[in-house]
């Protein structure tokens, strides 16, 4: 089978006749009939019924022109990848990142942008990733539960979470010894319902739950530890955050055997072809990120 025939007769349908199709390919109408008669004799099937007026795809003409456009379509994305394989990688990716990540990754792009010093990386800080990636940004970093939608999801590790307080607070209010005792607390939460939140932390016995009120509610990690050093309540925060203010005095841990683990996932859309530029930076972070946030570091992970 001739493909420039398929080709042409794809267009035939698509533009609906023989003289547009024509316009569209830069050929005139005569060679446009004929490549379609041409390509029925081939297959030995009627695939357009004719009239002086209008076309109508056949059974078999409706059967054909589905596959083939989704053959032609897949051949037209090989051949751009294939250039852009060619080309020296260029342009702009945006990436959303959650606010607690962002000292994490501080030192990671480096490798990245001797390899590819052509590409630019933009850089949104949020907690909204999911819903900006197709529209804002081309990637984004997520932690915790992921919305319902047709991205493309890579898990790459883990934040781990543990309890932090200033040791002014724990002198004025007291140290919990138990999981049920933070009800009692002022708390400083990152989500929250009406000021409630339910935390659930592992410790020796599995899972236990209790439920807080929050004091203090942001979406920013600056400011849950400027607040919680600050001496306004109990946090939840990344174990490599509240481990290096512990080491300074400004926090103390708070049940230490107690943990709670989120997910880490990348995202992208989920359409045909992803830039190559995307996808070299997604796969990159996966690589990086999978070390620094799985289970190969034994730093307490993101």
């Amino acid at each position: 089978m001739d493909l420039n025939r398929a080709t042409t007769f794809v267009r035939v349908v698509e533009t609906g006749g023989f003289t547009r199709a024509a316009e569209a390919l830069g050929l005139p109408p005569s060679s446009i009939s004929r490549a379609v008669s041409k390509l029925e004799e081939d297959l030995g099937v009627t695939l357009l019924e004719r009239t002086t007026r209008s076309i109508a795809l056949t059974d078999a003409g409706k059967a054909f022109f589905e596959r083939a456009r989704e053959a032609l379509a897949g051949l037209e994305e090989a051949n751009s990848l294939a250039l852009d394989a060619a080309r020296e990688v260029h342009g702009v990716v945006r990436l959303a990142v959650p606010p607690e990540l962002g000292a994490k990754l501080g030192g990671v792009f480096g490798t990245f942008a001797a390899e590819h010093p052509k590409v630019r990386i933009e850089v949104t800080f949020t907690t909204r990733g999911a819903e900006l990636v197709g529209d804002l940004v081309d990637i984004a970093l997520v932690i915790g539960q992921l919305p319902d939608s047709s991205l493309v999801t890579r898990r790459l590790g883990e934040s781990t979470d543990r309890l932090y307080a200033a040791p002014g607070y724990v002198k004025e209010h007291g140290q919990p010894r138990r999981v049920a005792d933070l009800a009692k607390h002022e708390t400083i939460l990152s989500r929250a319902v009406g000021g409630e939140a339910r935390w659930e932390l592992t410790g020796p016995r599995g899972v236990e739950r209790v439920d807080v009120h929050a004091r203090m509610i942001g979406d920013h990690m600056q400011f849950l530890i400027d607040a919680a050093v600050a001496g306004l309540g109990i946090a939840l925060l990344p174990m490599w955050v509240g481990d290096n203010f512990v080491k300074d005095g400004k926090l103390v841990a708070i049940l230490p055997k107690f943990e709670t683990k989120t997910p880490l996932h990348v995202l992208t859309h989920g359409g045909r072809h992803l830039p190559r530029r995307v996808g070299l930076l997604r796969d990159f972070l996966f690589d990086t990120l999978t070390v620094v946030c799985g289970r190969k570091e034994h730093s307490g992970g993101c």
